[in-house]
């Protein structure tokens, strides 16, 4: 056809609204993809079953560090909370001292594997990676510390996964008298 050129008004609107197209995907794709779809994985894994990592400090009994890639990194197990032992501005309290002492024997120098709660945050207010920690025989030191009366349930702002069944330990803990729920545990001065 003489007289058109190759590159009509139609055409052109075409490639415009492809252009459109295709910006609109990638604004979408950086947008949703990286915040959802490609989010790093948390603490360097995703919760593999298979994958497991060297427990090398115990700070508290609801604090300890793994080695993950090479990296050290803390992890504060969800939904629990123990009495007070490192934290400087506070003395030691009571049965603080038990509870590090049973997560040391239950965790230092093993194997855990990490699961994450999708209802919490990946990091705490400190920077410390929020799990539940499981042995490798596939107890969770969460549930352990707890259910011994070595932990508190604890809820910080969110409900958590396991926070029902956490409740229950810790009340049968409590009627058992296990633990810091011992009458005896913290012999009054």
């Amino acid at each position: 056809m003489a007289g058109h050129s190759s590159k009509s008004p139609k055409g052109a609107f075409g490639l415009a609204i492809l252009g459109l197209v295709v910006l609109g995907f990638a604004v979408l794709y950086q947008y949703f993809g990286l915040t959802f779809l490609n989010t790093p994985q948390k603490g360097g894994v995703e919760n593999d079953i298979g994958t497991y990592y060297k427990v090398t400090k115990v700070t508290d009994g609801d604090t300890i560090h793994v080695a993950i890639d090479g990296t050290d990194t803390v992890v504060r197990l969800i939904g629990i909370n123990t009495p007070e032992t490192v934290d400087p501005r506070r003395p030691v309290e009571c049965f603080g001292v038990e509870a590090s002492q049973e997560m040391k024997d239950l965790a230092a120098g093993k194997s855990v594997r990490l699961e994450y709660d999708d209802s919490q945050a990946l990091h705490d207010t400190y920077g410390r990676l929020l799990a539940y920690v499981y042995l490798e025989d596939g107890e969770m030191l969460n549930r352990k510390m707890v259910a011994e009366g070595y932990a508190y349930e604890y809820t910080y702002m969110t409900p958590y996964k396991y926070q029902k069944e956490f409740r229950g330990l810790q009340n049968l803990a409590r009627v058992s008298k296990r633990g810091l729920w011992n009458p005896n545990a913290c012999p009054q001065n």
